[in-house]
């Protein structure tokens, strides 16, 4: 296929236009650069900077490649937290940059659409693990912007035959030897403890320990990056052949916050040391994703669904990449800390 990978030079973007390419597809990559990378940009992709709320970006593209045929969507401003400081940024940016696609999009006849949504459309889950059919209550502006999206995905279905899936992952994480995790700032917290295990924080910040989980910490679903970027695939070759869907994405088991920072200890061996801070606003308890209907429909399986393979990973790019897209492509040495335990 001949795909639009928009926020292709982003974490996940980037890693899924590596994994698009290396199936044989043809990638163009649209990214305004404000998260991403140009490094992280596969070399065999072409590589357009610009921004979707530039219309004459968006016509010279679809004019310019004629053959798309496919677009994955990720681009997107993506902090939870800053939307709740300027949530117009989210609802307005998010939503309008999303719909200045679809109708170039469709006005070229784009008729395969594949969204990176997100587990933030659930705020308050009444079950877990969490289904599709469990009530969207968005938990930030970020997520109200996505369900925006959604929303607009399935009137473009209705009225103009577009085909979609929307992807509404939990936590992202793990890299590959060529592609990580590199945000500014960073907010997530398997780089932010591999951050401490390289010396560049003095220690990471649990926010809140008296949740009622196993041990008093949050209790998230971590997936591996590369999990994510076949579902995208999968998603894209059914859309054929299925109706229009939305699917959660996650391993199914939850990790707490402790048990991520102990599996980073032994990976690592760095004693990683912790300062207990205060609850965050809106973290629930507990947030794990079932992901039967893709494992059911699409026969999709997470290839890495344990932590310590995924945080392995994750530090294997950061030991290579101490700052980030800057950094050399070898390795440092192994810290020569002790475990800590």
């Amino acid at each position: 296929m001949n795909i639009l990978v928009t926020g292709g030079a982003g974490y996940i973007g980037s890693i899924t236009t590596a994994e698009l390419i290396r199936a044989g597809h043809a990638v163009i990559v649209l990214d305004n650069l404000s998260q991403g990378h140009a490094a992280a940009v596969h070399p065999d992709a072409t590589f357009i900077q610009g921004d979707l709320s530039d219309h004459a970006i968006l016509s010279w593209l679809f004019d310019a490649h004629p053959n798309i045929d496919s677009i994955m969507h990720f681009a997107s401003h993506t902090l939870v937290g800053e939307s709740m400081q300027h949530p117009l940024k989210y609802l307005r940016d998010n939503t309008v940059n999303a719909a200045n696609l679809l109708e170039h999009a469709t006005t070229h006849g784009v008729q395969r659409f594949i969204l990176s949504s997100t587990a933030n459309l659930f705020n308050t889950p009444r079950t877990i693990p969490i289904a599709e059919y469990e009530a969207i209550i968005p938990g930030s502006p970020y997520g109200e912007s996505k369900f925006f999206i959604e929303r607009m995905l399935h009137w473009f279905a209705c009225t103009s035959g577009l085909r979609y899936a929307c992807l509404r992952y939990f936590n992202a994480a793990g890299g590959t030897p060529e592609r990580g995790e590199d945000h500014t700032p960073e907010t997530h917290l398997i780089p932010l403890i591999l951050q401490v295990a390289l010396g560049q924080r003095p220690h990471i910040t649990i926010f809140g320990n008296d949740y009622p989980t196993r041990d008093g910490t949050c209790i998230r679903d971590y997936i591996h990056v590369l999990d994510l970027a076949h579902a995208h695939m999968l998603a894209l070759d059914h859309l054929d052949h299925l109706q229009s869907h939305a699917y959660n994405l996650g391993n199914g088991t939850g990790f707490t916050v402790l048990e991520v920072i102990e599996a980073a200890r032994r990976i690592t061996g760095h004693p990683i040391p912790t300062v207990v801070g205060p609850r965050r606003q809106g973290d629930p308890p507990t947030l794990v994703a079932s992901s039967e209907r893709i494992r059911q429909e699409l026969g999709w399986n997470p290839r890495y669904p344990h932590l310590d393979d995924i945080i392995r990973s994750a530090w294997e790019w950061h030991r290579a990449h101490p700052h980030g897209y800057q950094s050399p492509w070898s390795p440092p040495p192994v810290p020569s800390t002790s475990s800590g335990k």
